[in-house]
């Protein structure tokens, strides 16, 4: 394991939800492949394996066993991410996980210095800010046409998940709350932008000791609320920018931006990160109106997975994947951060990381890898849907 390979063979471990959306880009996606399916519940393996040619696996070990599977795709629990990756390095596959990387610092750690050991690659969700939306605004600054970036804001707001989640108690225990919910999508949109985080203050509260669902056979009943519900910060990025965050299940409406980022000569709208594309706005200091740039970056027509096929193509070509465990790490590490400083009452440091490398403009059913320049490395190769 862990020589190049033009097409990834992929073992998917966890069939929930989430797992349709895989599943639809990898059947379209011609560097990747699905050999074989595993899932606590066996019916729900065998669905997903339906029609793909792949074997269902009884368990993780026997997956692991199979010798035509190069890569895991983690699409198990959170508590069982660093779980499931440390088995899957441990028997020299790459392995490609929803977010979180990991529950924790130790654990996001022992995932980073087992793959390093074993000489296998490890990358994570999101893969959203690979897609045009996000690229298109990263291009737009990169090129200069805000001037010199000063600020950004970030705001996920609503009123929490309860309204509409029958079983929503998981959001409001350790390890939830918006912050870990939603803060991958913003916080790796803002890396991609002004780059890495080099210190984190933050605050937080939970105004309600109690929510209650609002939907489904349980409508009705209540449940506690163990983690804060409103989290706001002042993120320090290592080129000087300040953003500022919020990620709250406490506001009802708003008309906040997604993600705005301020330069000197201009402002610059940026769409939904937690969608691959949108429009991107910009206001320029000398035109005084907001006009929409034309996407110029990312992947055209992406879907959860083309993360994976970027590691597979930079895996092929001995280059950095851009959904990276790196990157993933220190997301974690910004958001827990943000937590401890906010018990701590206190500006706390954070390990930078690489900033990934821009997305050229990537179409739908390219078979070969667009000219890249010294930053970049080659994307996914993905055909035209089925």
């Amino acid at each position: 394991m862990g020589e190049p390979v033009s097409t990834l063979r992929i073992g998917m471990v966890g069939a929930g939800n989430i797992s349709g959306q895989y599943l639809a880009t990898l059947a379209r996606t011609p560097n990747l492949r699905l050999t074989a399916v595993t899932d606590l519940d066996p019916a729900r393996a065998a669905r997903a394996a339906a029609g793909t040619g792949a074997v269902v696996a009884e368990d993780l070990p026997g997956l692991l066993a199979h010798d035509d599977v190069d890569a895991v795709l983690n699409l198990t629990v959170p508590a069982a991410h660093a779980e499931v990756a440390l088995a899957a390095i441990a028997a020299g596959k790459h392995v490609y996980g929803e977010k979180p990387l990991a529950a924790d610092r130790a654990e996001a750690s022992a995932v980073l210095a087992a793959a390093r050991a074993a000489g296998v690659r490890v990358g994570c969700a999101p893969d959203t800010v690979l897609g045009t939306g996000v690229q298109t605004a990263r291009r737009a600054v990169d090129d200069g046409l805000i001037g010199t970036p000063v600020a950004a804001t970030a705001f996920m707001t609503v009123p929490g998940h309860e309204s509409w989640h029958p079983d929503p108690e998981f959001y409001y225990r350790p390890g939830g709350g918006p912050l870990l919910d939603m803060g991958p999508y913003y916080l790796s949109a803002l890396v991609h932008l002004l780059g890495p985080v080099t210190a984190v203050t933050g605050a937080g509260s939970a105004p309600r000791a109690e929510r209650e669902i609002g939907s489904g056979p349980r409508a009705g009943q209540r449940f506690p609320v163990q983690v804060d519900t409103h989290v706001t910060g002042i993120l320090r990025h290592a080129g000087g920018a300040l953003s500022t965050l919020v990620m709250s299940f406490d506001v009802h409406a708003s008309r906040l931006p997604r993600i705005e980022v301020y330069g000197t000569e201009g402002s610059l709208s940026v769409p939904d990160p937690n969608h691959f594309d949108g429009q991107v706005e910009r206001y320029a200091a000398d035109q005084r109106e907001w006009q929409p740039l034309p996407v110029s970056a990312g992947y055209r027509d992406a879907g959860r997975g083309t993360g994976l096929a970027d590691l597979a193509d930079a895996l092929a070509a001995g280059t950095p994947h851009r959904a990276s465990a790196e990157l993933a790490a220190h997301v974690l590490e910004v958001m827990l951060g943000l937590l401890d400083s906010a018990d701590q009452g206190r500006t706390l440091p954070v390990t930078a990381c690489p900033r990934p490398a821009p997305v050229d403009l990537t179409p739908t059913g390219a078979d070969t890898d667009l000219d890249s320049g010294a930053d970049t490395v080659p994307g996914p190769r993905t055909a035209a849907p089925r």
